[in-house]
């Protein structure tokens, strides 16, 4: 038996600001993670975290520390046999979900402790977290998903039928991935805040390093997207991947406007282009860009999709193309599943939102899990790069040609080095004095 005996929150930010590096059209601030570590008695450290930005992070910390009775006293064991009861006892907490419900600091503070219980577990089987949940038996990964609200998009026949299906040649999947990697592609060269030089001069370095699919920030002057994702085009050809992320700031018609005129340099998809909530937006953005570019232009998003109950709708609406999972915007390993799940049934491919502090790192597991146990094609599916701050963990992504190389160490690849914490944490790290 593993008991849970502390839970100890740290707030770790990162000075990203002053670079430009992670800025958008709608966010400028410094990556910070709001970073749990679960003690046990005697076996390893369950390590999570929510990504969050600058002071948002004091807020997430204090909503960790407001559900940390859930978890401290809690049996690994017991956790385990009743997964969905453990998730609802911090997704519903009778007095805090009303400040949700199911989204936004509550439901990130939720991700961070599941996602910390999910390392630990996958710490105590000796396994990679992707390696866990795909070899789990069918019956014990339905037992994980709360299907609450989702019904009328997938039944737990359904999951388990998904499920069962995907065992059907997962040893040459896995064997592809091992010889090859998983596709990615890089954001690293487009942020918002950069001049063109540095674009110029990022695009070039990494298509040389092997990328052939690299994602651009947009949203400001018009003028100044075209002119920026023109210098990209140029540098990568006509058959590489140009994606496109708006990060919420237009109005749904602005979108579309824009995105005419975008559309001379071929983009495969637009993120966000308007309110994360907005699932009819997107869905009349996603019937014009289908239009105007004979299909090849898709809607892409979920980076803040607050729940699976939003991510349900967009699939329903015929909203999007490509789904974003987040690992930590919702309620953890639990939700990501449910998630997973509806675009298997409705047949959406999944490229994971990735970047910031550590998300690398988390979903890379969930998406090799998803082709290896779910979704079962690499068919538009890619996982995002961003080349920031994964010398803080302890199992950092690995890449090779512009792929994800399989991790290999138990657990989550969510640890962060203690020197990290010390130096970062806010505000007495020496980064803050």
């Amino acid at each position: 038996m593993t008991t849970i005996t502390e839970v100890t929150v740290h707030d770790v930010r990162f000075p990203t600001a002053a670079s430009g590096d992670g800025s958008d059209a709608i966010n400028r601030g410094d990556y910070s993670a709001t970073y749990v570590e679960l003690s046990t008695d005697g076996g390893p450290t369950g390590a999570g975290f929510t990504f969050t930005n600058g002071r948002g992070n004091e807020i997430t910390c204090a909503a960790v520390r407001a559900l940390r009775h859930h978890v401290v006293g809690r049996r690994v064991e017991e956790i385990t046999a009743e997964p969905v009861a453990f998730w609802r006892s911090l997704a519903a907490d009778v007095q805090l979900r009303w400040l949700g419900p199911e989204k936004g600091v509550i439901h990130m503070a939720t991700g961070a402790l599941v996602n910390a219980v999910w390392d630990l577990r996958a710490k105590l089987a000796g396994k990679p977290m992707w390696r866990y949940l795909a070899e789990l038996p069918t019956d014990e990964l339905v037992a994980n998903v709360d299907f609450t609200h989702i019904t009328d998009a997938l039944t737990t026949e359904e999951a388990a039928a998904i499920l069962d299906k995907g065992r059907d040649g997962l040893t040459d999947r896995l064997g592809l991935l091992e010889r090859d990697g998983f596709p990615s592609y890089t954001t690293s060269v487009g942020w918002l805040g950069y001049p063109d030089d540095k674009v110029l001069a990022l695009t070039r370095a990494a298509y040389a390093q092997g990328w052939r699919a690299m994602k651009m920030k947009v949203g400001g002057p018009p003028a100044d997207d075209l002119r920026r994702a023109r210098i990209i085009r140029a540098v990568i050809g006509p058959d590489a991947l140009l994606m496109m992320d708006a990060n919420q700031v237009w109005d749904v018609d602005e979108a579309i406007t824009n995105m005419t005129a975008l559309a001379e340099v071929d983009p495969y998809w637009i993120e966000e282009p308007t309110h994360a909530d907005d699932i009819l937006g997107h869905a009349r953005i996603a019937r014009a860009m289908s239009e105007l570019t004979g299909g090849r232009c898709r809607v892409a998003t979920g980076e803040v999709a607050a729940n699976k109950v939003i991510f349900k709708q967009l699939l329903q609406a015929e909203a999007i193309g490509v789904m974003q999972i987040d690992a930590c915007r919702v309620g953890g390993v639990n939700e990501v599943l449910a998630e997973i799940l509806m675009a298997a049934k409705f047949g959406v491919p999944i490229c994971p939102h990735a970047g910031g502090v550590g998300l690398c790192e988390y979903v890379q597991h969930l998406a090799i899990f998803d082709y290896l146990r779910v979704g079962t094609s690499l068919e538009g599916r890619m996982i995002e790069y961003v080349d920031h701050l994964h010398e803080h963990f302890v199992d950092p992504v690995r890449t090779r040609d512009g792929r994800y190389l399989l991790p290999t160490a138990p657990g989550y690849s969510a640890t962060m080095h203690p020197s990290s914490i010390a130096t970062f944490r806010f505000p007495d790290g020496p980064a803050w004095r």
